[in-house]
């Protein structure tokens, strides 16, 4: 400990701000480690944008109306007859958040579990070794630290002139939280968080349409998956937009009043919506930590530089997450929590950014790891490819689960995996194989000499794996 301590009341080996995936993860390795640790989360629960607001809530909806969409329309083919069926929004927002209550609190039972403080309030920074909390009463304390590490995650990203009020222009945390069905809603983004919650009241019986400025949805993914899920999304009723800003959005006594027009220039025209989702990506969450009082200087989009060990330009203060850049994922917050808690504990940590996976829970799901096809074409890397339906699989068609397919990239000389793309029944739990395959090096033929169980969804990997060499069974 710092020789401060005897001014301090509490005095700490580390002191984390921001109890999201990134911070509590790493707060609770750090203690299992034996660093004794602080964690500062001003929202009042601990979990971050993931827990609250993002991923779980969101998937929790998703689920409860992909159940009433499959009892409306996907049961007849089971030969199973039911009658009228109706929801309550109410109720599922309910679910939601007693989910959400129940995955916070266990968070608070693994801090005391584990020794970690629990903080609540915002983290300042006053100089390289105090942190300043000020409570929501407006209470102040401050703690001693030999290590601050940042994990305050992200924030959500609008447009210029666009003014979200979470009422009927809403982010996604406002979609979350909707009272009742919009009938039209116009969702501002084409990527992960747009398509997913666009789907949930699409379901329930919104009239969607997707405004992209890019030519293709999810473009971050490989550009099969794009133009198939782009395909099966608009067969299921949301309507797109593509190549397309939004210049403008003013509030009626009705809803909104969007201005758009092409992406390159052109005449614009008017779209109205009852609801306008702002779903245009995130920002890094910086602002107010103190970070001038230490010299450190994010960069224009409010990013901060780090080493591989997750330092800073001040030796003893690290940053990890969506405030670092890179992929903004929960999951990899968490691995690069463990990481700094591991390497602060002197230990050698392993992060290895070539194998992330990324996943859309639309329906079907969209799943990748490594690298796309394009990427490999801009790298100039030579590369195999192997693709096969899920139409092919025996599994897929018991289920009644056929869109989609498994795509395989492989090195053409060494024949080792550089990516895998999967659109189709379960994408989100297939990926992890190929994920494992990728983090030992393995090739392509590792992965089809690996024998998989019959029948399993799992096996369409295995075929695009056998493709890559042109010797695919079933298709």
């Amino acid at each position: 400990m710092s020789d401060k301590s005897d001014a301090f009341d509490q005095a700490y080996d580390l002191v984390i701000i921001g109890g999201g995936p990134g911070g509590y993860v790493s707060a609770i390795r750090a203690a299992q480690l034996g660093l004794k640790v602080a964690c500062v989360e001003m929202r009042g629960t601990l979990g971050g944008t993931c827990l609250n607001i993002g991923c779980i809530p969101s998937k929790a909806l998703l689920e409860s109306s992909h159940h009433y969409e499959e009892a409306s329309h996907g049961l007849a083919e089971h030969g199973l007859k039911i009658g009228k069926v109706g929801f309550d929004v109410k109720a599922m927002m309910a679910r939601k958040e007693k989910i959400v209550g129940e995955l916070t609190g266990g968070i608070e039972f693994l801090f005391r579990k584990n020794k970690v403080d629990y903080i609540r309030g915002r983290g300042t920074i006053l100089d390289t070794d105090t942190v300043e909390v000020t409570a929501e009463d407006g209470s102040k304390q401050q703690l001693l630290t030999d290590t601050i590490a940042i994990a305050t995650g992200s924030d959500v990203a609008s447009l210029p002139g666009i003014e979200i009020d979470e009422k009927r222009i809403v982010s996604s945390t406002g979609a979350l939280s909707l009272p009742k069905v919009p009938k039209k809603m116009v969702v501002i983004g084409g990527g992960f968080i747009g398509l997913e919650l666009g789907s949930v009241w699409r379901r329930l019986g919104a009239e969607v349409t997707v405004v992209e400025f890019l030519d293709r949805i999810v473009p971050n993914m490989d550009g099969d998956i794009s133009k198939t899920l782009h395909r099966i999304l608009k067969k299921q009723g949301m309507t797109f937009r593509m190549s397309t800003k939004v210049t403008a959005a003013k509030k009626t006594r009705s809803g909104v009043s969007l201005t758009v027009e092409p992406a390159k220039g052109g005449e614009s025209e008017t779209l109205e919506a009852d609801v306008v989702l702002v779903a245009v990506g995130r920002r890094p969450f910086t602002e107010g930590l103190g970070l001038e009082n230490v010299g450190i200087v994010p960069d224009q989009r409010g990013f901060i530089a780090v080493d591989k060990h997750y330092r800073t330009s001040v030796a003893n203060i690290f940053a990890i997450g969506d405030v670092i850049g890179g992929a903004m994922l929960a999951h990899k917050a968490e691995e690069e929590g463990i990481a700094l808690a591991e390497y602060l504990a002197g230990q050698r940590p392993h992060m290895n950014y070539d194998v992330i996976p990324g996943i859309v829970y639309t329906h079907p799901e969209a799943a990748s790891v490594g690298k796309t096809t394009e990427q490999l074409r801009e790298e100039g890397i030579e590369f195999r490819a192997g693709k096969i339906p899920f139409s092919s699989n025996a599994r897929a068609k018991t289920v009644g689960e056929t869109d989609g397919f498994v795509k395989v990239l492989a090195d053409a000389t060494t024949d080792r995996i550089l990516g895998v793309h999967v659109l189709g029944p379960e994408a989100g739990t297939i990926i992890h194989e190929a994920a494992v395959a990728m983090e030992f090096e393995a090739t392509a033929e590792d992965l089809f000499r690996t024998c998989h169980g019959h029948p399993t969804l799992n096996e369409v990997v295995k075929e695009a794996a056998m493709a890559v060499h042109k010797r695919s069974i079933s298709a």
